[in-house]
C-alpha cells in the first residue's frame, strides 16, 4: 500500500513539473523584447524613445509596407482597384488570420486591400504581393527597396504578411516612420485603417484594432500585429485639434496591456507636442517599381493550361531613343561692336516703322466684318527711340542657343477607327473613364491612311506616360505620342 502511495506521489510530482515547463515555455513565447516610440506626426520630432532602434519581429505591422507598395502601384497605373486578382494555391494556404480565399478564385484588388488593412488577413496580403510583382519573393524585394527609399534603414522584409521568418525584422522607429508616410503620401486610403468593419467581397470583416479605436479619443489607425516571437505590436495614430501623434509599441504581453500602454504614450505625446507648429510633410520616396527582365512591370495574371502567365502591361522607361543634344554655340562679341550693331539696328527699325502702310499691318490683324467701314489707308508713324536710351553692356557678352520648345506637345493614342464618329465616341468614353489624368487635354479624331486616330493632345511627357499606364491597367489600348511622332 505504501509502495503504491509512493508511486502515486512520484507520478504527480512528475506531472506537476511537466506542466510547469509548458507554462514556462508559453510565458517565454509572449515575453518578447519591449520597444516604444512616440512621434509628432506633423514634424517627425521624436517625443519618446525606448529600444526604438532594436531590430525585432514586426508581425502584421509588415502589412503597412505591403499596402504602401500596393497604393503606389495603383497610383502609377501598374494595376487598378477593379482588377480581378487570381488567387494562387500559396496565398490560399496561408495560416490565419485570413479572409478565406480559395485557390483559383478571382477577387477584386479593392477587397484584398480592405481585408489586409482591416482584418490583417495573411492570404489577402500574399495575394496582393503576387498581383503586383508576380511572386511574394519579388514583392518582398520591392518592399525592401521602398523601405530604403523611405529611410527605414534597419528594416528587412522577407514576406508580405509578417509571419515569423528568419531575418524578417524591423524597429519601432522605422514602423513609426512608415505610418507617417502612409498618412501623408496616401491620404485617400488612410480612412481604411479607422473602419470598425468593412465589406471584403466574400464577407464582412472586423478591425483588429477596434478596441483602441472605440476607446481612445481621436484614434484613427493604424495597424496591429501579433506572433509568439513578436508579442503584441501596434502602431497607433490619433489627432486632437491640429495635433497628430503616432505611438508604436513592440512586445506587448496582451491586447489589453498593449492598448493601455499605447494610450499612455499617446497622452504623453499630446502633452509634450507644441499646440502650434508648422507642418513638415515627409518627402515622398522615389518610385522604384518592379525589377525584372528588360524594363517591364508585372501588372496582372491570367490562367492558361494550368500555368500562371504574367502579362506585361506597363513600360518603365520609354523605348524611343532620346534626341541627340545639339552643342551650344558660343560667340564672344566685343562691346564696341555690339554698340555699333545696336545703333544700326535701331536706326533701320525706326525708318521701317515710319514708312509702314496700313494694308501691310492688316495682314496680321483679323479681317474686317462685312459692312463695317474700313479705315483710310494712311501712314502709321511710330515713336522713335533715341540711341542714348538703350543701355550698352561694356563687358563681352556670351550668346548661347536657347530652346523655346514647350513640354506640352505630347499625347496618347487610344486606337484607330473606321469612322470619325467611332473615334470621337472612344475618346469620350476614355475621358470619362480616366478623368484623373486626361482632364484638360484636347480630344481629336485625326484622319490618317489607316483610318481615324483617337488622340488626346496637349500633355506633358510625364502626364502622357502616366495616363497610358493607367489606361493599360484598365485594359484600354494606349500608345504615347511624342512631338516627333
Amino acid at each position: 500500500m505504501k509502495k503504491r502511495l509512493g508511486q502515486s506521489v512520484q507520478f504527480r510530482a512528475i506531472l506537476f513539473a511537466f506542466f510547469c515547463i509548458l507554462n514556462l515555455g508559453a510565458t517565454t513565447a509572449h515575453a518578447a523584447p519591449y520597444a516604444a516610440y512616440v512621434m509628432d506626426a506633423r514634424t517627425g520630432e521624436i517625443l519618446h524613445s525606448r529600444n526604438a532602434d532594436t531590430r525585432l519581429h514586426p508581425a502584421s505591422l509588415t502589412k503597412m509596407m505591403t499596402l504602401y507598395v500596393v497604393f503606389e502601384a495603383v497610383r502609377n497605373g501598374e494595376i487598378s482597384l477593379d482588377t480581378k486578382v487570381l488567387i494562387s494555391k500559396k496565398a490560399a494556404s496561408e495560416p490565419p488570420s485570413k479572409l478565406g480565399l480559395r485557390s483559383g478564385q478571382r477577387i477584386e484588388l479593392r477587397y484584398l486591400i480592405r481585408a489586409a488593412s482591416v482584418k490583417s488577413a495573411n492570404d489577402a496580403a500574399t495575394a496582393l504581393g503576387e498581383a503586383i510583382s508576380g511572386s511574394e519573393a519579388a514583392f518582398a524585394r520591392r518592399m525592401n527597396r521602398t523601405a530604403k527609399a523611405i529611410g527605414m534603414n534597419s528594416t528587412t522584409f522577407k514576406n508580405a504578411h509578417g509571419l515569423t521568418e528568419s531575418g524578417h525584422l524591423s524597429t519601432a522607429a522605422d514602423m513609426s516612420k512608415l505610418g507617417r508616410q502612409l498618412f501623408y503620401d496616401y491620404p485617400e486610403y488612410y480612412n481604411l485603417f479607422s473602419r470598425i468593419s468593412t465589406d471584403a467581397g466574400i464577407k464582412k470583416v472586423s478591425n483588429t484594432n477596434r478596441r483602441l479605436l472605440s476607446a481612445y479619443k481621436g484614434a484613427d489607425g493604424i495597424k496591429t500585429g501579433y506572433t509568439n516571437a513578436a508579442g503584441f505590436n501596434l502602431v497607433a495614430s490619433a489627432e486632437r485639434g491640429s495635433t497628430r501623434i503616432i505611438a508604436t509599441v513592440f512586445g506587448g504581453r496582451s491586447t489589453a496591456t498593449r492598448n493601455a500602454r499605447v494610450a499612455e504614450l499617446l497622452d504623453m505625446g499630446f502633452q509634450r507636442a507644441p499646440s502650434r507648429v508648422a507642418v513638415r510633410k515627409p518627402r515622398r520616396p522615389a518610385y522604384v517599381g518592379n525589377v525584372g527582365s528588360g524594363s517591364t512591370q508585372v501588372a496582372s495574371a491570367t490562367k492558361t493550361a494550368g500555368k500562371t502567365i504574367r502579362i506585361v502591361t506597363a513600360v518603365k522607361s520609354s523605348l524611343r531613343p532620346l534626341a541627340r543634344p545639339l552643342p551650344a554655340q558660343t560667340i564672344t562679341v566685343p562691346s564696341d561692336a555690339i554698340a555699333a550693331a545696336l545703333q544700326d539696328t535701331i536706326n533701320e527699325a525706326v525708318r521701317e516703322a515710319q514708312t509702314v502702310k496700313f494694308d501691310e499691318l492688316s495682314q496680321a490683324t483679323p479681317t474686317a466684318r462685312p459692312g463695317a467701314s474700313n479705315p483710310p489707308k494712311e501712314k502709321v508713324v511710330l515713336a522713335a527711340v533715341r540711341p542714348e536710351q538703350i543701355p550698352v553692356e561694356q563687358e563681352p557678352v556670351v550668346v548661347t542657343r536657347i530652346s523655346n520648345s514647350d513640354d506640352r506637345f505630347w499625347g496618347v493614342n487610344v486606337g484607330v477607327f473606321n469612322s470619325r464618329y467611332q473615334a470621337e465616341r472612344a475618346l469620350l468614353k476614355t475621358a470619362l473613364r480616366e478623368m484623373a489624368t486626361l482632364d484638360g487635354t484636347i480630344r481629336k479624331a485625326q484622319s490618317s491612311n489607316k483610318g481615324y486616330q483617337a488622340n488626346f493632345l496637349g500633355m506633358s511627357k510625364d502626364a502622357a506616360e502616366l495616363a497610358c499606364r493607367r489606361l493599360t491597367a484598365r485594359k484600354t489600348p494606349c500608345n504615347v505620342i511624342s512631338p516627333t511622332s
